[in-house]
């Protein structure tokens, strides 16, 4: 499918490693002119500096730290007085792994931050261009933890169910705007934060990282785990036109194999 995006802006979240990189760069292939967000400056312009422009589109950084909610709030509020997005994905690193006995109010709280009250800031903002142009896309890069508790990451499973109902609650209401607004329910992809859950699931389990990667395999249904970059042709497709019938829903991606739709 040729998925045209030119005249397009994106706001990507988390985007200079990861998911989140391989997004941002399958959007700019694809024509969108992007914004991409993250703490790190240096990695920031590196990954700019790759972005691919076929249209000669201008892409823009902006540096956040989404662990600091007031902080963020000043940043991408002062960003959206002088810009507007039509592609919005949602997308931040994952709260500290742990279970439900080992975490504390103050815990949760930071990881709502993290997780709900930066999308849900971020979204409000894009939306208001979104509405008066009658278009736009928001795509919540959320987990299959939304399915099923996911062990050791009880931040994460509590906080991404309500991010995901939220939206599906938004979907509704911005849907005669011709704005979409769909979550996907992530599953296993190589990238740097499934490295370090599985170094610590090896510790725990008295084996090797490469024993651990294995399991994952095998929970997977063609027995692979995900590569970045079709994680991102996802989102494209999400973001272009021919997905304009499709909002509200939950789209488990596992192994890059889209479960269902």
């Amino acid at each position: 499918m040729n998925i045209n995006l030119s005249g397009k802006k994106a706001l990507v979240g988390g985007s200079t490693s990861g998911i989140g990189k391989a997004i941002a760069m399958q959007l700019a292939a694809s024509g969108a002119a992007v914004t991409l967000m993250s703490r790190s400056l240096e990695k920031l312009e590196a990954v700019k500096a790759e972005l691919p422009s076929p249209h000669e589109q201008q892409h823009q950084i902006l540096q956040v730290d989404f662990t600091d909610f007031e902080a963020y709030k000043m940043i991408i509020s002062s960003y959206f007085e002088s810009n507007t997005v039509d592609i919005l994905v949602n997308n931040t690193q994952g709260p500290a792994a742990g279970t439900a006995l080992d975490k504390e109010v103050s815990d949760y709280q930071q990881a709502f931050d993290l997780l709900f009250k930066n999308v849900l800031l971020t979204t409000e903002l894009a939306l208001k261009a979104m509405r008066k142009a009658k278009w736009g896309r928001v795509i919540n890069v959320a987990s299959v933890s939304v399915k099923e508790p996911l062990a050791h990451l009880v931040l994460s499973n509590s906080i991404r169910a309500a991010v995901v109902t939220w939206a599906k609650s938004l979907a509704t209401e911005v849907g005669p705007d011709q704005i979409t607004v769909n979550s996907i329910l992530t599953g296993y992809f190589d990238t740097e934060r499934i490295a370090s859950l599985n170094a610590r699931k090896a510790r725990e389990q008295g084996i090797s990282e490469a024993a651990v990667f294995k399991q994952l395999e095998a929970g997977v249904p063609v027995r692979r785990i995900g590569k970045p970059e079709e994680y991102g042709f996802l989102i494209a497709f999400l973001a272009s036109e021919q997905a304009a019938y499709i909002t509200g829903t939950q789209i488990p991606i596992d192994g890059g194999l889209l479960s269902s739709l």
